[in-house]
């Protein structure tokens, strides 16, 4: 392990201790910062993690390396890095067209007439303004006021509601606030898993499947289709940045098979490639991720999302109250948060691989940690390593200067931090006017 000056780790091999000169009172479990850089094991492929429908099908298109997404394999890459690795697949996402395998987004239904009452007693927005086959981008809220989930809901009908979930068992939430309500509804997963189709040709691909409807198809609209006699539902969303849809494949564990390779032969003349969900696009784009941006202990008046908190909504629902009382100091100008999410540009070689890790933020000048990044990539466009991360309220300030403690592999020289810059988000404006409802870190507070 090397350290610069200020006595940070800044190589591959971190300490696996975490560091105490960083406060993380707000926090319990899980605590950040682990420091414990790459785990070079064989993950072990079992019984007790599922595999989605399509798994199969995504090591056969060359699926090298897997996480573990709601209790799910979820492919996390496709081009070996002798190949291009990550960058490649962004290449293909920006200029041509993708397809994901995102069936670890499991779909939680409500069912039954209380089911708008019900969805509207847990999200943050009014659920009675979501139409008949729309959906939107919604935040679920414990008791505190944290971010427990914050999935796109999806609403078929008067009396059904998809939840498309992120990473964390929303379902037994559900079932357990309902022991409380009691109310007319019946809440399970259901035979459903989602693939998306990301990036500027997408359109043309789906309008080839679809039909001409899909290009009257607004940003989160809905509509039913078939297609090799499986049926779908389809809606123009996505955690891309760049213009996308989703295709809800029902009775998935049956058809799975037929989708697939219907798509993959519709996409031969589109240059569709298979590949991970872009999460170097999705920084760029400022849409957050659960469990790695942000999770429970996260307010949504500290990660920019406070626009999904209204100041009026004529029902209670999970969290209010927490909610409400951080609202009335943020407005009386106190600010009840030690950490801010911020954008961030930093120097150093150019990151094109997820981070290991969370890499801690110092003062320009180093010095005691104060911050850390929770997603990096490089950015072709802007020509350096762009960030998310969390960082005191009076850094939080476009233009304000800090540092980074990278690892060695990354760093311009062992040890020395790179210099580091508040930016505005986005970075790169997302194709879609509408996608800060996919969770993107932009300032607002006008919810409604």
């Amino acid at each position: 392990m090397s350290a610069g000056s200020n006595g940070v780790a800044t190589s591959t091999t971190f300490s696996a201790v975490q560091p105490e000169n960083l406060d993380q009172s707000d926090r319990s479990v899980p605590r950040n910062l682990r420091q414990s850089g790459p785990t070079p094991v064989e993950m072990l492929i079992s019984t007790r993690v599922r595999k989605s429908p399509f798994w199969h099908l995504s090591h056969a298109a060359g699926c090298w390396r897997a996480t573990v997404y709601n209790r799910m394999y979820h492919p996390r890459g496709y081009v070996r890095p002798q190949d291009g690795g990550a960058m490649a697949e962004y290449e293909a996402l920006v200029n041509h067209v993708t397809l994901w395998d995102v069936a670890v987004e499991r779909q939680i239904r409500i069912k039954g007439p209380d089911a708008e009452a019900f969805v509207n007693r847990l999200i943050t927005r009014d659920a009675t303004l979501i139409r008949p086959m729309t959906g939107k981008y919604v935040i679920l809220c414990n008791e505190d006021g944290g971010i427990i989930n914050d999935p796109v809901l999806l609403r078929l009908s008067d009396d059904e509601f998809w939840f498309s979930i992120s990473d964390s068992d929303l379902e037994l939430w559900l079932r357990g606030v309902n022991v409380g309500l009691g109310m007319n509804v019946m809440i399970g997963e259901i035979d459903v898993a989602p693939l998306q189709i990301q990036g500027p040709k997408s359109e043309a691909l789906m309008v080839e499947m679809f039909g001409e409807e899909i290009s009257e198809l607004p940003y989160y609209g809905m509509l039913e289709a078939k297609i090799a006699d499986c049926n779908v539902v389809v809606s123009q969303t996505g955690f891309s940045g760049e213009k996308g849809y989703e295709i809800y494949l029902r009775e998935a564990t049956r058809d799975a098979d037929a989708l697939w390779n219907a798509v993959i032969m519709a996409g031969e003349r589109h240059s569709l490639v298979v590949t991970a969900p872009a999460h170097h696009r999705r920084i760029a784009a400022g849409i957050l991720s659960w469990g790695q941006d942000i999770d429970q202990h996260v307010s949504p008046f500290q990660c920019n999302l406070s626009y999904q908190v209204p100041r009026e909504k004529s029902v209670d629902y999970v969290g209010r109250r927490a909610l409400e009382a951080q609202r009335m100091e943020l407005d009386a100008g106190r600010n009840p948060f030690r950490l801010i999410m911020a954008g961030l540009t930093f120097d150093g070689q150019p990151v094109v691989d997820y981070a290991p890790d969370f890499w801690l933020i110092l003062p320009e000048d180093g010095g005691t940690p104060i911050g850390y990044i929770t997603s990096a990539w490089f950015s072709p466009e802007l020509d350096c390593n762009i960030a998310l991360g969390w960082v005191p309220g009076d850094k939080a300030t476009p233009g304000a200067r800090l540092s980074i403690a990278l690892p060695d592999e990354y760093a311009e020289a062992p040890g020395m931090p790179a210099s580091g810059k508040v930016v505005d988000l986005p970075f790169r404006p997302s194709i879609n006017p509408s996608a800060r409802e996919r969770g993107k870190a932009g300032p607002t507070d006008n919810a409604t």
